[in-house]
This record gives C-alpha cells, sequence and structure tokens, in this order.
C-alpha cells in the first residue's frame, strides 16, 4: 500500500490535484462557516449551476468559459445575498429558482450546440485528475485573498457573521464584508468546478461546518476544526478515487459524509457526558 501511494504521490497529475484541492478545499471550509451560519449554506450550490450555465454557454458561442462565468456568478452572488435580505422571495426559494435555471439553460445550450461533450462533462462533474499549471496557478491566486481576509479581518467578519446589526450600529462597514465574502465565494466555486464539477463543489463549503458544528462550540475552533477535516477529507477522497477506481468528485463527498457521522457520534457522546 506504501508503495502504491509514493508511486502515486510521483505522478505530476496527482501533485497538481493535491495542491490546487487543498487550496479550494481550504479557502472553502473557511467561507463556508460564515454561509452556514448565516444560514446562506445553499448559496454554493446555486452559484455552482449558475457557473455551469455560464460556462457552456459561453463554450457555444466560442468565449472563454471562466472569463464569461466569473463575473457572471459575482452578479448572481450579489443578486442572491440581496434577494435574501430584502425580498419577498426567501433565501432558499430564490437559490432555488436561479440553480434550476441555470441548469436548465447550459444542459438546454449543450443539447442544441451537439449534446454533452467533454468540456461539458468536466464543468458538470469534474476533472480534478486533469488539472493543468494554470489550473493550479489559478487555484492558488484566488485562494490566497480568502486566506488574507480571514487572517487579516477575523473580528470583523466574526462580528457580522454572528450580529450584522449589531455590527453595524458599531461602525463596522457590513456591507463590504459582505460583498467580499460574495465574491470570494462566487470565485472559489467557478474555480472549484473544475475539481469537483457543478454538482458536488457546494459540498466543500457545506460539510466541512457542519461537521465541526456537530463538536466544536466556538467560532474560532470550528473554523479551525473546519479546514482540518476539509483538507483531511480531500486528501482521502482523492487517493482513495486512485486507489479504488471511483470518480473523484464522488469519493470526496463520501470522505465528508463518513466525517460528519463520525463527528455527529462524538457530539452525541460528548453531550451526554
Amino acid at each position: 500500500m506504501i508503495d502504491t501511494l509514493v508511486i502515486i504521490l510521483s505522478q505530476p497529475f496527482m501533485q497538481r490535484a493535491l495542491i490546487g484541492g487543498i487550496f479550494i478545499s481550504l479557502c472553502a471550509s473557511l467561507l463556508g462557516v460564515s454561509l452556514v451560519l448565516k444560514r446562506y449554506s445553499m448559496i454554493g450550490d446555486g452559484l455552482s449551476h449558475v457557473g455551469f450555465g455560464a460556462a457552456v454557454i459561453a463554450t457555444a458561442l466560442g468565449f472563454a468559459p471562466l472569463a464569461v462565468a466569473i463575473p457572471v456568478v459575482v452578479i448572481f452572488a450579489f443578486l442572491l445575498l440581496r434577494l435574501g435580505e430584502n425580498s419577498k422571495i426567501k433565501g432558499d426559494a430564490a437559490v432555488a429558482i436561479v440553480s434550476t435555471g441555470a441548469l436548465a439553460a447550459g444542459v438546454a445550450v449543450s443539447s442544441l450546440s451537439g449534446g454533452m461533450n467533454q468540456d461539458f462533462n468536466s464543468y458538470m462533474f469534474g476533472t480534478i485528475l486533469g488539472l493543468s499549471d494554470s489550473d493550479v496557478i489559478l487555484s492558488i491566486a484566488v485562494s490566497v485573498p480568502v486566506l488574507i481576509l480571514f487572517i487579516l479581518f477575523y473580528n470583523k467578519i466574526f462580528a457580522v457573521t454572528f450580529d450584522e446589526t449589531f455590527s453595524k450600529a458599531t461602525g463596522v462597514k457590513t456591507e463590504i464584508y459582505n460583498a467580499l465574502v460574495a465574491v470570494l465565494t462566487a470565485l472559489i466555486i467557478v474555480v472549484g468546478m473544475r475539481l469537483m464539477g457543478a454538482l458536488l463543489i457546494s459540498s466543500l463549503v457545506i460539510f466541512p461546518a457542519l461537521t465541526s458544528m456537530r463538536v466544536c462550540r466556538t467560532y474560532k475552533s470550528v473554523m479551525i476544526c473546519s479546514c482540518f477535516v476539509s483538507v483531511t477529507c480531500f486528501i482521502l477522497g482523492i487517493f482513495g478515487s486512485v486507489l479504488f477506481n471511483m470518480p473523484t468528485g464522488a469519493s470526496i463527498v463520501i470522505a465528508n459524509i463518513g466525517a460528519f457521522i463520525i463527528f455527529w457520534i462524538a457530539g452525541l457522546i460528548t453531550n451526554k457526558n
């Protein structure tokens, strides 16, 4: 087994997948804590479907998929947050409308343009083991601002996450921080689609935060544990996919489900004691 893992790690495609995936998993888990606590956990699912629809339409029209998908997803991130705050349409309903509409548009355009080819499949299901050097560089470039944001402005993000009204009353520019989180979430989702696909990328946002909350009780401990769970499940998932010849995205999600069950049981035992 050890010899097999060494051989796998020596492959360039695996090294690229690990570097890009660890950065995206780490940042998705950080953003996921704030999104879950603010009850925007399904925004990742909605934005991934928007990204898929935008990428498919861009490809069909002959444009660069990411160049179109990134600004479109950023715009829809703001739209979904605004709908959730000020509209009669509640956040979950808004996400459902946008996600299903975008997914339907992508599938319809792909069908009209000749059916599902490899490009469309890669955005739907991910191609983490096929990442290029430019994909890895893009993953790192998108991840660094997220890490800087949470390191430098941890206290402000904490305040905005738990009590936005009080934060605004004390002079915190909550709109700026909400906008930053929205933009960075959109970027992570679009880039992460190359790893996990539009159907599974939201799991990197939701699962680590929910898993950590089964055991941890403070914001900082949840964030730290969420990062650990996310990166660990990603590594286990990608190795499991190679060793057992499973789809990589599905393998990572299964690892996250297993972690959630373990933490849930641990939380039950801890609460009883």
